[in-house]
């Protein structure tokens, strides 16, 4: 099983409140010893994410870029989730919702 699906609800009194974000995980053949690849299907404007195809930035996002082995798809996702309700990324000016990459 490498290709998975998965699914943010925006957090809280955020711009992504009440939303719900699709995302592709992909765990390729070096999984765990590599992180998986990430991408959002659902539109989403993050610093880390990039805008042409929704794929996450290893470098820019802490979890993918100090990867360990023990780490879950359920941190990812959560630790993404956090990133969403940062002071820095909360008020973001976003995509109409439901549109996609």
């Amino acid at each position: 099983m490498t290709h998975w699906n998965g699914t943010i609800i925006g957090p809280g009194h955020t711009v992504h409140e009440n939303r719900i974000y699709s995302l592709r995980i992909t765990c390729g053949e070096r999984y765990p010893d590599v992180p998986p690849e990430i991408a959002f299907v659902s539109k989403v404007n993050l610093p880390f994410v990039n805008q042409l195809n929704g794929s996450i930035d290893k470098t820019k996002l802490a979890v993918l870029g100090n990867w360990s082995q023990s780490t879950t798809l359920e941190k990812i996702l959560t630790d993404i989730r956090k990133e969403m309700a940062s002071p820095n990324n909360r008020k973001l000016p976003q995509p109409p919702e439901g549109s996609v990459f």
